[in-house]
């Protein structure tokens, strides 16, 4: 059967990806929901809100792909594997895992390579909306040669780029391990697997009815 997320210990890393995914689905609403009182109740705009939802929203997903691959939430077709026997359905999947690792890493190098540059010799880059609200003077002392920002520096949106991508490659490492050591089944979200953990849930709250139902009268009467 396969392991959810609740029978797996919490480690740092999961609760950066939970506090990062929640923040951001966050002041995604908040930022949403601001831009929409001031264009309907004020006839204003926030001119930087939709640049800072999309950026946002980049991040949400490249966070949730990585903690996907951890809570085994990615959907996929395994209607093929349940039918293999289980020594190749494992070795199936092993192989999907060395598939899916590959690409990542390959992403992990792309994206490490485009952002790279916005961190160093290209720092003075800007994005177009997003105003610069935090530390300017230190942020200009350190990357752009004394000279403060007016909008947000590039690479600080980019980032998400190479860390998401190498939290999905640590994911898929960690869920290669797991499989190979047995302690977890599949790498997608299992629809048999959540059917068997549903039978057992309904058969295990039949037996404690059961168990808890007063006695019937006609048992009464026959004693």
């Amino acid at each position: 059967m396969q392991g959810t997320a609740a029978d797996r210990p919490t480690s740092l890393i999961d609760t950066i990806e939970r506090v990062g995914i929640a923040t951001v689905l966050g002041l995604m609403t908040l930022v949403t929901f601001a831009n929409v009182v001031a264009r309907y109740v004020f006839n204003s705009n926030v001119l930087w809100a939709l640049e800072t939802t999309v950026f946002l929203f980049a991040w949400l997903v490249l966070l949730g792909a990585s903690h996907g691959v951890k809570i085994s939430a990615h959907i996929g077709v395994d209607l093929i594997l349940n039918l293999l026997p289980a020594g190749l359905r494992k070795a199936m999947i092993l192989l999907t895992v060395g598939l899916c690792l590959t690409f990542s890493i390959l992403l992990l190098i792309g994206a490490f390579q485009y952002w790279w540059p916005f961190a160093t010799k290209q720092s003075w880059y800007e994005v177009n909306d997003i105003p610069m609200f935090f530390f300017p003077g230190l942020m200009a002392d350190l990357f752009n040669y004394g000279e403060e920002y007016e909008k947000m520096p590039r690479f600080i949106p980019y980032a998400v780029l190479p860390l998401g991508l190498f939290l999905l490659t640590l994911r898929f490492l960690q869920a290669g391990w797991e499989i190979m050591t047995d302690r977890r089944h599949m790498l997608i979200a299992s629809h048999e697997a959540e059917t068997e953990d549903m039978a057992a849930q309904m058969a295990l709250e039949t037996g404690d009815s059961e168990t808890n139902a007063p006695p019937s009268p006609s048992r009464d009467r026959e004693g």
